[in-house]
């Protein structure tokens, strides 16, 4: 077997660091060496400044390097759900995106497939790929393998998930979550700036950071609000998120099994005004899973004929 990335040999590309052979099996993460997807689809439910008109090229990728109790991707970040795919084909998927009219191809949940999006990316630049990419992850990333993207990601669209260590361990297996990716999103904002628009109000370029507002405050949000303002100034943009609802295992934990009430977003709202952030994305309260893909079980070939959203959507 060939193995060009030689990080996967002794699996070092994200901080859980699980030093898996991923060519002989799979990491931490769920993933071996080959790349796997779920689907691909011109996604009209993102942010405005991502979906825009035409949509944004969303690409879903099979597995995780975080296991969040809550995860409303569930069946594709830890079950797996989701068929391979070549990097040659990949490169390909993403040229056809924009031949549909993407605004942007957005890789969600990419974190762990770095070395091969690495290529892959390259790859469809050389094919012809002009729209901006998206690098939309859960935020826990290495600097190292973040540094290795710079140039070849437009618009970062990280999580920014808990304020407290203690979370991160008890929600996502991931004690040092706070800080790896407070660490992470300088090294985004360093290399792409703040978030940029074009004439149409269509993002180009910049950094957007997610939060998803929990129940209970568990996401301890005004925290990371006062983070943010104090690392990158009121001028970083903000997607506030309210779709949270007990999915994957949440019902396991009786603080997890309620949807947000909307006293909590608006305290949240409240808190985001009064630090003066000027670019903030607001959601409508949703406790039902509305906002979450119809995924395709395993086996189910993505369609590249038809490349639009064929489940439910979302709109931030």
């Amino acid at each position: 077997m060939i193995r060009p990335y030689p990080e996967l040999e002794n699996c070092t590309v994200c901080p859980q660091a699980c030093g898996i052979d991923r060519y002989e099996g799979p990491g931490s993460c769920g993933a071996d060496h080959r790349l796997q997807i779920n689907l691909a689809h011109l996604h009209h439910g993102e942010e405005p400044v991502l979906s825009g008109t035409r949509g944004s090229g969303t690409v879903f990728f099979s597995h995780c390097n975080l296991h969040c109790r809550f995860c409303q991707n569930y069946q594709i970040s830890q079950l797996g759900w989701g068929d391979y795919i070549t990097e040659e084909k990949c490169a390909e998927l993403l040229i056809d995106l924009q031949s549909h009219g993407a605004h942007n191809v957005n890789l969600v949940s990419p974190t762990h497939y770095t070395p091969q999006l690495i290529n892959v990316l390259k790859m469809a630049r050389d094919r012809g790929l002009k729209i901006p990419v998206v690098w939309n992850s859960n935020g826990y990333e290495n600097l190292s393998t973040l540094q290795k993207l710079s140039g070849l990601v437009d618009i970062y669209l990280p999580d920014f998930k808990y304020a407290h260590a203690a979370y991160g361990l008890k929600y996502s297996s991931a004690r040092d979550y706070p800080s790896i990716a407070l660490a992470a999103l300088r090294e985004m904002h360093s290399q792409v700036g703040n978030l940029q628009l074009d004439s149409e109000g269509i993002a180009v370029s910049g950094l957007l950071v997610r939060h998803l507002v929990l129940p209970h405050r568990l996401s301890g949000t005004k925290e990371i609000l006062y983070l943010l303002r104090e690392n990158f100034g009121p001028d970083v943009a903000l997607s506030l998120m309210a779709q949270y609802y007990p999915a994957g295992r949440a019902r396991e934990y009786p603080e997890l099994s309620r949807g947000l009430e909307q006293r909590e977003y608006e305290e949240v709202l409240e808190t985001a005004g009064s630090l003066g952030f000027t670019q903030i994305f607001t959601q409508e309260l949703s406790s039902q899973p509305d906002w979450t893909p119809d995924f395709r079980e395993a086996g189910d070939p993505v369609d590249r004929d038809n490349l639009h959203f064929r489940g439910k959507e979302n709109h931030a």
